[in-house]
C-alpha cells in the first residue's frame, strides 16, 4: 500500500543517497544530473518547506520511503502547480507505485489545494512516466524543443497538463482497481 507523508529526518539518507545518484536524476528533472551534496540537498528541501510555492511528501511502501512527490511552482491565485514524482528505489519502480502516489496526488492537489490546473515536464525518453501521465487524463500541451542535453544529445521537454473539470469526469475509469 501507498501512501504520502511528511518527510521526516530519518528518510534524509534514502533522499541523500536518490540526489546523489546520476541515473536516477538523468529521469528526474531536466538539470543537468549532476549527483547533488548533502548539503545542496538539505538546501533544496529548506527551500520546499519554507517558500510556500511546494509541498513535498514522501512516497511510502507500508512505512519505507521509495520516492518523493509533490507539487512545486505553486501559484495560489492561479490555482496552479507543477506535480512531480521521482521512486528512488529503482527495485519499487514498475509496479504500479507511481501511479498511485499520482491518484493520491490529484486528489490531494484538486480536492484540498483547489488546484484548477495541475502540469508536469517530462523528458521526451522516459517512456514510463508518459505512459503514465497519459492514463491519468494529462494532455500533453506542448514541447520544449531541443531543451535538454544528456549523454551529448539533446531531447525535447514535453509539457502536460490536467484541468480539475477533465479530472473529475475521468478519475473513476483512470484509477479503477
Amino acid at each position: 500500500m501507498i501512501s504520502l507523508s511528511e518527510i521526516k529526518k530519518e528518510d534524509m539518507e534514502y533522499i541523500y543517497m536518490w540526489f546523489s545518484d546520476s541515473e536516477f536524476l538523468k529521469y528526474y528533472d531536466y538539470y543537468p544530473p549532476l549527483p547533488l551534496t548533502k548539503i545542496e540537498v538539505d538546501k533544496m528541501f529548506d527551500y520546499y518547506k519554507d517558500s510556500g510555492k511546494s509541498k513535498v511528501f514522501a512516497v511510502r511502501k507500508d512505512c519505507t520511503i521509495i520516492g518523493v512527490a509533490g507539487f512545486d511552482d505553486i501559484i495560489k491565485e492561479n490555482q496552479v502547480a507543477t506535480l512531480f514524482i521521482g521512486l528512488g528505489n529503482e527495485n519499487e519502480r514498475g509496479k504500479g507505485y507511481g501511479r498511485e502516489a499520482m491518484r493520491i496526488l490529484l486528489e490531494y492537489g484538486f480536492n484540498n489545494l483547489n488546484f484548477h490546473r495541475i502540469q508536469l515536464n517530462v523528458l521526451e525518453f522516459n517512456y514510463g512516466a508518459i505512459a503514465l501521465y497519459e492514463k491519468c487524463g494529462f494532455k500533453k500541451e506542448g514541447i520544449y524543443r531541443e531543451f535538454v542535453l544528456r549523454d551529448g544529445k539533446r531531447h525535447n521537454l514535453l509539457l502536460y497538463g490536467l484541468l480539475k473539470d477533465e479530472w473529475i469526469m475521468n478519475k473513476e475509469k483512470i484509477f479503477r482497481a
